[in-house]
């Protein structure tokens, strides 16, 4: 057993060490298990026939899981809206308002970076559009460099926590996953689901709460050390029509993350078909953008999908019914012909960004990104197999059911071990490689599935800003010119860091900021 032991602390260092030094996820996963797995068989401490059981997992885990549809609709969505222009738009307009005050365009920011998360969820497509966009704005202003860098990389992350984020579909997958592991190791066969769903309403708090910290810091700074964060000269700010501009800018993503979060929270429809809606949505969105002289049929559009959305939950459409009320085939009717119109909208609006060249890019960045997570999934759970045939998950269940503190001691250690490895990791391998193996141990201590995902999450953001691997700080340093240091850029996120670990430990402290919306909602 002793032996076992040893294999399984030493897969998991030296997976660790080669995902450090750059090699692929994917295959570091599981070639490092399958390594390790001869060496057990060797050992006689692993056998070959638990590679059996591989198949039906990824089949069940990755290929048949209706959750996970959502991934790739949710990043075409995003792609597609980042390439509308909606966040140039934002920015400019927010610059606008809030240009006047110290500060202010931190705060417009913070607040286009939160509007952006709710819409787009990608940190990569809004960490460069902003430090393309408003970097240089703010150091022509007279912003500190850090400040500065600091403000967008930590805006930039937002997507990470505020829904509809793809790591909160990834972890809704695994900590229901864990959590129906642990309910039937405690003798409940019958356990209530938890849903992405739930995961989406529990961060929305949490999320909203750590932009307010954002832009608390960003107006203390402006106070203390105004020389930071100066205004722009009111003759320089182009009011004129910032209403319109405004209303332009902010009523088109505002409906997408209405339509999309509210007929989730609403119980209209799942996470899944919701992301559905929301690649529709964007997509005519991205068409009208391309031309607004000729926006009747994307109107049209968007009209027809909210009618649907509203006909087919309020009325029974089912056309193989033996008999269908008046009403219910007037609602038949209705949906045809709204459908049609949406068609219409969809096939013009593909034409658009087709002919922009958009679509190819969109396309290309969505295969791209989905092939890399499900390509992942699958080394994922090579190592999980191996992990748990060599005795890996009662080694970790030993180790924190015996901690000091009790539960407490087992969160803190495993919320510090996943703060360190986001120092080296992305949020993918921790995601897919940590949580399946302590997360089901942690709900077994009778923890809050919900208010757990959102931990591990507001926990796992963090990993896109702490040095040296986090990417949010690639992606600034690719687009910022060359008077912006590296350095510059790490000093500046260090402050947001402390932000999101203050708001983790009250997060720690009142379980109700993620537990108590999706019990409103949810019941």
């Amino acid at each position: 057993m002793v032996v076992a032991e040893i294999l399984c602390v030493s897969m998991f260092v030296v997976t660790c060490g080669f995902l450090m030094f750059g090699f692929p996820v994917a295959f570091t996963l599981a070639g490092t298990s399958i390594f390790f797995a001869a060496l057990g068989v060797g050992m006689d401490v692993f056998s070959w026939s638990m590679f059996g059981a591989l198949p039906s997992r990824i089949f069940g885990n990755a290929m048949t899981n209706e959750v996970l549809i959502a991934v790739p609709l949710f990043i075409f969505m995003g792609v597609m809206l980042e390439r509308s222009k909606v966040a140039e738009e934002l920015l400019d307009s927010m610059g606008m308002l809030f240009g006047s005050m110290r500060g202010g365009l931190g705060v417009s920011v913070s607040i286009v970076g939160a509007l952006l998360a709710a819409s787009t969820g990608i940190v990569g497509a809004t960490v460069v559009t902003m430090g393309l966009l408003s970097l240089p704005t703010m150091l022509k202003r007279g912003y500190n460099p850090s400040l500065a860098c600091g403000s967008i990389c930590a805006a930039g992350t937002l997507g990470q926590i505020i829904p509809p984020s793809i790591v909160l579909v990834l972890l809704g997958d695994q900590i229901s996953n864990a959590y129906s592991d642990a309910q039937r190791a405690l003798g409940n066969f019958a356990p209530e689901p938890v849903s992405v769903g739930d995961l989406f309403a529990g961060a929305l708090i949490p999320g909203i709460g750590l932009v307010c910290m954002y832009i608390l810091y960003q107006l203390l700074i402006a106070w203390l050390k105004p020389e930071t964060s100066p205004p722009i000269p009111q003759e320089e700010l182009n009011v004129e029509g910032l209403g319109k501009r405004i209303a332009h800018a902010l009523i088109p993503p505002v409906v997408l993350i209405i339509a999309v979060l509210g007929s989730i929270l609403a119980g209209v429809a799942t996470p899944t078909e919701a992301a559905a809606v929301g690649s529709v949505g964007a997509l005519l969105l991205a068409g009208l953008r391309i031309d607004e002289s000729h926006g009747i049929p994307f109107y049209a559009a968007f009209l027809a999908l909210i009618l649907m959305l509203l006909l087919t939950n309020s009325m029974d459409l089912r056309v193989g019914m033996n008999e269908t009320s008046n009403a219910n085939m007037f609602g038949i009717a209705g949906v045809s012909l709204c459908g049609l119109v949406l068609a219409n909208g969809v096939f013009m609006a593909l034409k658009r960004v087709y002919q922009a060249e958009i679509l190819t890019v969109v396309c290309r960045s969505t295969m791209d990104i989905t092939s890399m997570v499900f390509v992942i999934l699958i080394g994922a759970s090579v190592f999980s197999l191996v992990f748990r045939g060599l005795g890996g998950d009662d080694m970790i269940h030993e180790i924190l059911s015996n901690l000091p503190g009790g539960v407490i001691g087992a969160m803190l250690v495993v919320m510090g071990v996943m703060f360190v490895l986001g120092f080296f990791l992305d949020f993918i391998e921790i995601t897919f490689v940590v949580v399946p193996i302590v997360a089901p141990v942690l709900l077994m201590m009778d923890l809050n599935p919900v208010w757990l995902g959102i931990m591990m999450a507001m926990n796992l953001q963090t990993s896109f800003l702490t040095p040296p691997f986090g990417f949010a700080l690639f992606y600034l340093r690719g687009v910022a010119p060359n008077s912006v240091t590296t350095m510059q850029i790490y000093k500046g996120v260090v402050p947001f860091i402390f932000i999101q670990v203050i708001g983790l430990l009250l997060l720690s402290i009142f379980p109700e900021l993620a537990t108590w919306l999706p019990t409103v909602i949810f019941g």
